[in-house]
């Protein structure tokens, strides 16, 4: 006899097999993802992928001046900086937009 105040096990099981299987194929587009970043006016820009991994890199001969490298390297460091950022915030889309309205609810090692 079923108590209708308990919730259908089968139902929470598919209900998770599924979110599982879900949250699988975000992870395999995220992997896939790429996303740039630019600094300094698009004078120096940088591609990441959704593992953080750089991609590409390119540079401008118009900054590569040899008496200032560290305006140089500041400009790649804020290039990945913002395609990391970008990374971060569409893999956290991405994911809750598969989670549903399982994204709210908090669970650990969730987004």
């Amino acid at each position: 006899m079923s108590n209708p105040k308990m919730p259908d096990l089968n139902a929470l099981m598919k209900q998770a097999q599924k979110l599982q299987t879900d949250v699988a194929k975000v992870q395999e587009e995220i992997a896939k993802l790429q996303c740039d970043g630019a600094a300094g006016g698009g004078l120096v820009s940088v591609t990441v992928n959704g593992n953080f991994e750089v991609v590409k890199v390119k540079i401008d001969k118009q900054v590569v001046d040899p008496n200032d490298v560290g305006m140089l390297e500041d400009l790649v460091t804020a290039a990945f900086n913002a395609a990391a950022t970008k990374v971060r915030e569409t893999s956290k889309e991405k994911m809750q937009a598969a989670m549903g309205p399982m994204a709210g609810m908090g669970l650990p090692g969730m987004f």
